[in-house]
C-alpha cells in the first residue's frame, strides 16, 4: 500500500491552511494550525509515510522551509504568479491548500526555493553558546574544588566575583595552589567575556529572523541549559 502524502499549506501569520491528499490524489484530511513551530511539528509527527509538502513563497517560507525539512521527504517552495493554476477558481485558504496539495502530487509546482538555511547561523551561535556555558561551569567548579580540597567552605558566589577575589586568594596558604587558583581565575574571565559576547551576537542574528526563530533558541537552552553566576554577579 502506498503511503506517499502530499500536503498543501496555505501560510498566514497567526493560522496555516493544510490540505493532505494520498497518492491516489483523494483528499484525506484538512487542518488549520497556528503558525507556530511545536505545533507544526506535532501535526507532520502525526502523518505516516513520505510526505511531500508544499506552500508559496512569502515572509514564513525561509522559516518553514528549514523547520520541515529535516520531518518530511521533500519541500517544494512555489510562487503562485508562476503556477497559473493556482489562480483559478475561489480565493478561499481551503481553496489554496486543496490546490496546493493537488498541483504537488500532478507534479506542476515549479519551485523557487531551495532552502538557504536561515536558522543556520542561530543554531550555531546556540551550539557555541552552550559550549562556552559547559566549559564555564566546569570552571567554576574547579575553582570551588581548589578551596574544598584545602578544607576552605566556599558556599555562594562571591568566591568568583573580581571584588572579593584577593580575599579568597588570601585564604589559601601554599603559594603554588594559589597560582593554580589565579590561572583558573583567569579562564573565568575569559569564558564571561565570550559568554556574553557569544549572548549579544546570538540576540542580534536571533532578530534577524521570523520571530518563531526564539522557538529554536529556547528549544536550546532547555536541551543544555547552564546557569552562570559568575555573569549575573555583574562582573566587569
Amino acid at each position: 500500500m502506498n503511503s506517499t502524502k502530499y500536503i498543501g499549506m496555505d501560510v498566514h501569520t497567526a493560522t496555516i491552511s493544510v490540505a493532505v491528499r494520498d497518492a491516489a490524489g483523494k483528499l484525506i484530511m484538512e487542518s488549520v494550525l497556528e503558525t507556530k513551530a511545536s505545533t507544526i511539528v506535532q501535526f507532520i509527527h502525526g502523518l505516516r509515510g513520505e510526505l511531500y509538502v508544499t506552500f508559496e513563497e512569502g515572509t514564513w517560507a525561509a522559516w518553514l522551509y528549514d523547520l520541515l525539512k529535516p520531518y518530511v521527504t521533500n519541500v517544494v517552495v512555489c510562487d503562485s504568479r508562476r503556477n497559473a493554476l493556482l489562480q483559478e477558481g475561489s480565493k478561499s485558504d481551503r481553496i489554496d491548500g486543496r490546490k496546493l496539495s493537488e498541483l504537488l502530487r500532478a507534479n506542476l509546482l515549479r519551485p523557487v526555493y531551495h532552502g538557504e538555511n536561515g536558522l543556520r547561523p542561530l543554531k550555531e551561535l546556540v551550539r557555541a553558546y552552550l559550549t562556552i556555558s559547559k566549559d564555564l561551569a566546569r570552571v567554576m567548579n574547579r575553582v570551588k574544588a581548589i578551596y574544598r580540597g584545602w578544607g576552605i567552605p566556599c558556599a555562594g558566589q562571591s568566591v568568583y566575583h573580581p571584588r572579593h577575589r584577593d580575599e579568597w586568594l588570601g585564604k589559601i596558604t601554599r603559594a603554588s595552589v594559589r597560582r593554580r587558583a589565579q590561572l583558573y581565575y583567569l579562564q573565568l574571565d575569559m569564558l564571561v567575556l565570550l559568554r556574553k559576547q557569544a549572548r549579544q551576537e546570538l540576540l542580534v542574528e536571533g532578530k534577524k529572523q521570523v520571530p518563531e526563530a526564539l522557538w529554536y533558541l529556547k528549544k536550546g537552552h532547555a536541551r543544555g541549559k547552564v546557569v552562570i553566576s559568575a555573569e549575573d554577579t555583574n562582573q566587569t
